[in-house]
C-alpha cells in the first residue's frame, strides 16, 4: 500500500513538473478579451519583451503595489523602453473578488495603471498555463518568446507599503539585465501574495 502511495505521489510530481514552464522555454501563447472587449494574443508582441503580471484588485498584495503607485511606476518605466505590460486577471466568475471588465477597467483606470492591456481569464486557463500562484505574480517575457523571469515582484514579503522603499525590485533588474543583452541574474523567485481565485 504505502509503494502504490508512493508511486502515485511520484507520478503527481512528475506530472506537476512536466507542465511546469521553465526559464528558457518558449512562453505558452494565450489569445485573452481586454476589459474593453479587444481579443489580445501574446504572440502578436514577438520581436519584444513583455511583461505578465497577475492582477486582483481585491488583493492587500496587489492594493500594496498599486495605492502606493508601485505598479504603475514600474509599468510606466518599462513602456518608455518599449516593453510591453500585460496585466492578467484569472479570477473566476464565481468567486467574491470577480469584477466584470469594465469594473476592472475602471479601477484600473482610477488607479492610473499603464498597461499596454487588462486580460480576462476568467476560465483560468492561461493562469494554468503559467502556473500563476498569486497576485501579484510576475513573468518576463524575451523578444524571442522565451521566459527569462518568474516570481515575485520585489524581495519584502508583506502588504505594507512602507516595505517598498527597501525592497529589492526583482522585475526591475531582470528587466534592466535582458534589455540590455545579459541574462537574468535571479531568474526564479518566490512569489508571494494572496492565492490566484482560479
Amino acid at each position: 500500500m504505502h509503494l502504490i502511495h508512493s508511486a502515485a505521489l511520484a507520478a503527481s510530481l512528475f506530472a506537476t513538473s512536466a507542465y511546469a514552464i521553465s526559464i528558457g522555454q518558449v512562453a505558452p501563447d494565450f489569445t485573452l478579451t481586454d476589459v474593453t472587449g479587444k481579443a489580445v494574443k501574446l504572440s502578436e508582441f514577438k520581436g519584444k519583451t513583455v511583461v505578465l503580471e497577475w492582477l486582483n484588485p481585491n488583493c492587500p498584495f496587489v492594493r500594496k503595489h498599486y495605492d502606493s503607485a508601485n505598479m504603475q511606476g514600474l509599468q510606466k518605466e518599462a513602456g518608455g523602453k518599449q516593453v510591453v505590460w500585460l496585466a492578467v486577471n484569472s479570477t473566476s466568475t464565481t468567486h467574491q473578488d470577480y469584477l466584470d471588465p469594465a469594473q476592472l477597467g475602471a479601477w484600473m483606470t482610477k488607479s492610473g495603471a499603464a498597461t499596454k492591456a487588462t486580460l480576462m481569464d476568467a476560465d483560468g486557463k492561461t493562469g494554468h498555463a503559467y502556473e500563476a500562484k498569486t497576485t501579484p505574480h510576475m513573468y518576463i517575457i524575451d523578444p524571442a518568446g522565451k521566459l527569462v523571469y518568474n516570481g515575485a515582484i520585489d524581495d519584502k514579503r508583506s502588504a505594507n507599503p512602507a516595505d517598498i522603499k527597501t525592497s529589492k525590485n526583482y522585475v526591475r533588474v531582470a528587466l534592466g539585465e535582458s534589455l540590455s543583452g545579459k541574462a537574468v541574474s535571479q531568474a526564479t523567485t518566490t512569489p508571494y501574495g494572496c492565492s490566484v481565485k482560479y
